[in-house]
């Protein structure tokens, strides 16, 4: 990796090198006498001994392999002395963007034949029309190859006269992280990585993607072929316009990603933990009410289907659900070296009773410990890449779990035991308040951090064998959108064509169980949308807790329904979901005024 990087430094310096590699098996590209003989001076970067004697006479530079590695370009200028240039950025993740360098190239080692002077490189013309790129360079082990493409991409855009800003994600975490800002202000995305890298926080951006290898390489042609070739993750085209249209999807899309990059602190991380814990969830959660298909007592059955499904949903995957959240809430605190500790805490929490409350707990725990060790523990360069596979996740995960078993634990553990019990012992009333309470909450901001509030408080609870607040939160999050969608076809004088298309998709992410289908609809007209929206959930949530509905699955929406046995009391649980959606329909259509033919569009003369 030394070896590449002072190569393609010095290829972008103006440098002429020669680079000989030194391993196990012996030299590899040998220098020639001619070689040593032409050059101006000698790097040794190396931690091995070597033989000077064939440097005699020669201006020695001595360094480490780790600063050749991220600190190329330093190294490279302190080794010939050159002083005159202005500073570039270096392979390392907090630094500025480099000046182009326009200058003849200069010997570092050279080959044996007549020395002679090349022509300055021309320069690279200016773009006619600066333009603004944000950047993500990724590789396996988060070392070399991140850096040298963010250098390589910085050099290039500056030299092709754009603005450009590159965030590495390396092994101890990211580096020059992208702000919501920049990404919204960038013409392009251009992802230069060797690894998977999250585009949600661009997903109405045009992204290009390619590998470090190609970015290092060709840094202008990668820049290129980006603004060419660039397009919206999923293929999309344009950026949706706001408002509420024929393409409802894509808007609910851009109004959670504007949401999302608003999110900052611990909600932030929270959110974090629960979308990456919803699918695991989901699919345990679906895998058990499968297993209900058989007889509700089929899974205890040894060897039968319904016990394996069992197992998968029960066993593996309700089992990973806590250890996912603690888990991924650390690595939102911490990145890499968070995740760790955090899934051990999770699992900890697990084992002794504390469930999704302790999850919560040692996730935080962890993130944070994680995070000042980061901070904190500082190492010669060479021993750096020791922090992230090693110390930081040994350290913290000692932490957090000394904290899990003899400090929070037992504590929270009592908690959740407590909470169990009460829910298990609800009375009619109690039942009715709770319902009304998770069903409006559902409602509030649709999707937002009070929504997922009551849906996280609703799934930790499915691993207690607890699910009449999953019914509730389920049936409550379903009324909104519909609700809207029948609005639109029983009162089409009060919507604009666009709305009364909206409200067809409206109807399908309803019964979908995506709340978030409301929110385009909430956006345009918050006053008369909202409140009928959380008096509808409302009311659905208080009914069926007070027809004791219970649901095993934590989403599918009206589709689990057909499941035998995963929802209780399948016929008053529907008609608590039709009379929300009733409910908050009519309002909608009281609240908002009739339109005129020239506002509304064709085929709103229907009352």
């Amino acid at each position: 990796m030394a070896a590449e990087a002072l190569e393609i430094t010095a290829d972008m310096l103006g440098y002429d090198i020669r680079v000989e590699r030194l391993g196990p098996e012996g030299p590899m590209d040998r220098l020639s006498e001619g070689d040593i003989r032409a050059a101006e001076v000698v790097i040794l970067a190396t931690d091995q001994p070597d033989d000077q004697g064939r440097f005699h006479g020669k201006s020695i530079h001595r360094t480490t392999p780790s600063e050749a590695i991220r600190h190329t370009a330093r190294v490279l200028r302190d080794a010939l002395g050159d002083r005159e240039l202005e500073p570039v950025a270096e392979l390392a993740p907090a630094v500025a963007a480099p000046m182009p360098v326009a200058a003849p190239k200069r010997q570092a080692i050279k080959p044996a034949a007549s020395p002679t002077t090349a022509p300055p490189p021309a320069a690279a013309p200016v773009a006619e029309i600066p333009k603004r790129i944000v950047a993500i360079t990724s590789c396996p082990t988060g070392i070399a190859h991140t850096f040298m493409a963010a250098e390589a991409l910085n050099k290039a855009a500056k030299a092709m006269g754009h603005q450009i800003r590159v965030e590495t994600q390396g092994s101890v975490g990211s580096g020059n992280t992208l702000t919501p800002e920049e990404i919204e202000a960038a013409d392009v995305v251009i992802i230069a990585a060797d690894t998977n890298v999250a585009l949600d926080r661009f997903t109405h951006k045009r992204v290009y993607s390619t590998s470090t290898g190609k970015a290092l390489k060709g840094g202008k042609q990668v820049i290129t072929t980006a603004f060419a070739e660039a397009a919206q993750p999923g293929g999309g085209g344009e950026a949706a316009t706001p408002g509420v249209g024929k393409n409802l999807a894509g808007e609910v899309e851009r109004l959670k990603a504007e949401r999302s990059s608003q999110r900052t602190g611990p909600y932030k991380h929270l959110m974090t933990g629960v979308s990456y814990t919803i699918p695991v969830v989901v699919a345990g959660g679906l895998a058990i009410a499968l297993s209900f298909m058989f007889g509700i007592d089929a899974a205890k059955e040894p060897g039968s289907l319904a016990a394996a499904l069992m197992q998968i949903g029960g066993q593996a995957a309700f089992a990973l659900m806590v250890p996912v959240l603690s888990g991924f809430i650390a690595f939102s605190i911490a990145d890499r070296p968070g995740l760790a500790p955090g899934l051990i805490g999770g699992m900890l929490a697990n084992q002794i009773g504390a469930g999704f409350l302790g999850g919560l707990a040692s996730g935080f725990m962890a993130g944070y410990i994680a995070y000042y060790l980061r901070a904190w523990i500082k190492l010669p360069q060479n021993l750096e890449g020791l922090k992230p596979v090693l110390i930081i996740p040994l350290l913290a995960s000692v932490a957090v779990g000394l904290l899990m078993i003899y400090v929070v634990g037992t504590p929270i553990a009592a908690i959740l035991s407590g909470l169990t019990a009460w829910l298990s012992g609800m009375t009619s009333a109690n039942a009715v308040f709770l319902g009304l309470l998770l069903g409006g909450m559902m409602a509030v901001d649709m999707g937002g951090p009070i929504n997922k509030s009551a849906y996280t408080f609703a799934v930790g609870l499915l691993a207690s064998e607890t699910y009449l607040p999953m019914a509730a939160v389920m049936a409550a999050g379903m009324t909104p959108p519909l609700g809207l969608a029948l609005a639109t076809m029983l009162a089409k004088n009060r919507f604009t064509q666009d709305e009364r298309d909206a409200g067809k998709a409206a109807s399908v992410l309803g019964i979908s169980f995506i709340t978030e289908g409301a929110i385009p609809f909430a956006a345009k007209d918050p006053l008369r949308v909202i409140p009928p929206g959380i008096v509808g959930s409302a009311l659905t949530g208080a009914l069926s807790m007070l027809f004791g509905c219970e649901l095993r699955a934590p989403h599918g929406g009206i589709f689990v329904l057909g499941i035998p046995n995963a929802v209780t009391h399948v016929g008053l649980y529907a008609l608590a979901i039709v009379i929300g959606t009733v409910v908050t329909a009519v309002l909608v259509i009281l609240l908002k005024k009739p339109g005129t033919a020239a506002t509304l569009g064709a085929g709103a003369e229907t009352a």
